[in-house]
């Protein structure tokens, strides 16, 4: 007979270390795939004149310019809503993250016709250096990163206005200042997202919910990779 009253509890505790790494684990795993078949995207567009063509003649106006830019945006408020949530089921939704992170790497191709496949290398690895930093403080630090939430918010949306304004501007003092705040914002979110990832787990919710959870979870820390790795680009690329 156990007489440790703490026996029920310790058990329970481990179980739920166990169901959230198992969580994080998917949510890496669906992040990484999303990565690969973003960059292999970009440089098979890269090297497809048609593809590219049509990319660059359409970001050689300032509207069309625009939409793309925020096309992201766009996909991400109506694809992945709380309606589409409850509606669609976990592969549903992994296979429409797989296919944003392809229609992602057609955006970032002319990033290498722009830059040198040494700059974009090493860009990756020091932001895959900063992305695994902040992601193990934002798992592991006993602070309430939660308060973070609003600012980090207020700032992308700040960030965002910036962006606009320069299209028009075109200064490439701006440019360096938004690319500087971009860098450090989403630095920050990293450690935030991971940190909303972790508390948000809960095995009670069930393997489907939870499915759908680490696909949001691998979304959002790859909007974070991805834009942390642009705005690197701006400071570290060396252009062609």
């Amino acid at each position: 007979m156990n007489t440790n009253p703490f026996g029920a509890t310790q058990t329970a505790a481990r179980q739920i270390d166990v169901g959230l790494r198992s969580h994080f684990n998917q949510v890496y795993a669906t992040m990484a795939l999303g990565l690969l078949i973003t960059g292999v995207m970009a440089y098979i567009t890269s090297g497809n004149q048609a593809m590219l063509s049509l990319l660059v003649n359409a970001q050689g106006n300032t509207m069309m310019r625009m939409l793309i830019a925020f096309s992201p945006m766009i996909i991400i408020m109506m694809a992945f809503n709380p309606y589409t949530m409850r509606k669609l089921s976990a592969p549903v939704l992994g296979m429409i993250f797989f296919a944003f992170s392809v229609y992602f790497g057609w955006l970032m191709s002319t990033m290498f016709i722009a830059y040198t496949a040494t700059s974009i290398t090493r860009v990756f690895f020091i932001t895959a250096m900063t992305f695994a930093a902040m992601s193990i403080w934002g798992y592991t630090s006993k602070k309430d990163l939660s308060k973070m939430g609003s600012f980090l918010m207020m700032a992308v949306i700040g960030l965002i206005i910036a962006i606009v304004v320069n299209m028009f501007m075109q200064s490439p003092i701006m440019m360096y200042v938004i690319s500087g705040a971009g860098v450090v914002i989403y630095t920050l979110m990293i450690a935030y997202d991971t940190h909303k990832i972790k508390q948000s787990y809960n095995a009670a919710y069930g393997v489907e919910n939870n499915k759908k959870m680490a696909i949001m979870g691998a979304l959002g820390l790859y909007i974070n990779f991805i834009m942390l790795f642009q705005f690197l680009m701006q400071f570290m690329g060396q252009r062609e």
